[in-house]
């Protein structure tokens, strides 16, 4: 069948288009990333500054971050995918078990006390529940992104902050789930639904290491290429088997990188796809910036930074005295509560789908994002500038 004579020139146009928009994120990253590194400011910083300078609420050079948005959650589901390569899975289940209580206790008392907040600032209830809930979450990006991986004595710390945050995980996906769904639908049968889900998938996909990718690779171990697309393959396959079984993308990207930890081959695919994952990390944190709408009226805005200034240390005191509680040492315990005390981008998550649920307005799912992005630079300011870190700009505290 013969092809439009404008089929072309309409390809290339969108081509055009989608090239620009990459190279105003890059070059911009790039411009404003120099200024903060000789500023001696974390450079995640610049890129969620440097999406709301060119995106929709800034100059506009970027109209929609849709695309953008697609490219930054593969970057998401890639760094999932590393953290599961460097994880031992029964020690990890050991660490869920120690840490499922910690998890939902102090996720309750963020939801009560953001759900307190957004009564005093005239919210309704089912707005008010809505923000209690996008507030009980830590941010899995930025909180991974800023643990050293292969640094030995951070092992255990990025092990216990990875159980906790995969909890939320769960807990987040429930709570998005039940807003989306029916009035008929009940928390523990969905809860009990996405338990048995993630069984099988952790089940099938370690016995697909087992009896496929492990004998391949090393039939084919000579082709580094091999390893390389074939375990990629394999995190985007899990992936998008758990989207199907109504999980998310990121957790069958870390059930996949987790059924592979225990080989040898695990750290080789992590290193090799470390600068993949930066690629995708700049797009998500340049979405986070260029989703950011402050025409929410003055009164409102200000009380969203105050509510994100405040929220953070209340964060950090709360894990802090947690993780005491539960057996941690204090200098480890007040360094994973620094690492925990933001939001998370599942709260951006939550407030979309209860805005499209008619659940809260425009101001309200608003006001969750800017809260939500306040405390993204507060937190980040702080790890940076007192923990170890793979961006610290210091040699002392820089580790990868």
């Amino acid at each position: 069948m013969p092809r439009n004579g404008n089929d072309g020139y309409l390809a290339s146009m969108n081509f055009d288009s989608i090239l620009f928009e990459l190279s105003a994120i890059i070059v911009g990253a790039a411009l404003l990333g120099t200024a903060f590194l000789y500023a001696r400011q974390p450079i995640i910083i610049a890129y969620i500054a440097i999406g709301f300078i060119i995106g929709p609420s800034g100059f506009g050079l970027i109209k929609s971050n849709e695309s953008i948005e697609q490219m930054a959650h593969f970057g998401v589901v890639l760094l999932l995918f590393i953290i599961g390569l460097n994880l031992q899975p029964g020690k990890l289940l050991k660490l869920f078990s120690k840490m499922v209580w910690l998890t939902f206790t102090t996720s309750l008392l963020f939801a009560a006390l953001s759900t307190g907040f957004a009564l005093l600032i005239d919210m309704n209830a089912a707005g008010a529940l809505v923000f209690g809930a996008a507030m009980m979450f830590s941010s899995t990006v930025i909180g991974l992104k800023l643990i050293p991986t292969t640094t030995l004595h951070h092992k255990h710390t990025g092990e216990v902050m990875t159980s906790v945050l995969l909890l939320q995980d769960i807990l987040a996906i429930v709570v998005i789930l039940l807003i989306s769904s029916g009035p008929g639908d009940t928390i523990p049968l969905t809860f009990i639904l996405i338990i048995v889900k993630l069984i099988g998938l952790w089940l099938t996909a370690f016995m697909g290491v087992r009896y496929i990718i492990i004998p391949l690779l090393r039939k084919f171990d000579t082709v580094q290429e091999y390893t390389f697309v074939a375990t990629l393959a394999w995190c985007l396959f899990w992936a998008e088997a758990a989207h199907l079984a109504g999980l998310s993308y990121e957790t069958g990207a870390f059930v996949a990188g987790l059924s592979i930890a225990s080989r040898n081959v695990s750290l080789i695919v992590a290193e090799n796809l470390k600068p993949l994952r930066e690629f995708f990390l700049i797009m998500f944190f340049f979405a986070v910036g260029a989703r950011l709408d402050l025409d929410i009226g003055a009164a409102l805005l200000s009380a969203a930074v105050v509510f994100g200034l405040l929220l953070v240390p209340v964060k950090v005191w709360t894990f802090n005295r947690a993780f005491k509680f539960s057996g941690e040492n204090e200098k480890r315990s007040l360094e994973l509560g620094v690492r925990l005390g933001q939001s998370s981008e599942f709260s951006l998550l939550v407030a979309f789908s209860a805005f499209f649920a008619g659940l809260i307005g425009e101001e309200e799912m608003n006001v969750i994002q800017v809260v939500t992005i306040v405390t993204f630079v507060i937190s980040t300011y702080w790890v940076v500038m007192k923990f170890p870190t793979p961006i610290s700009r210091t040699d002392r505290l820089r580790r990868d």
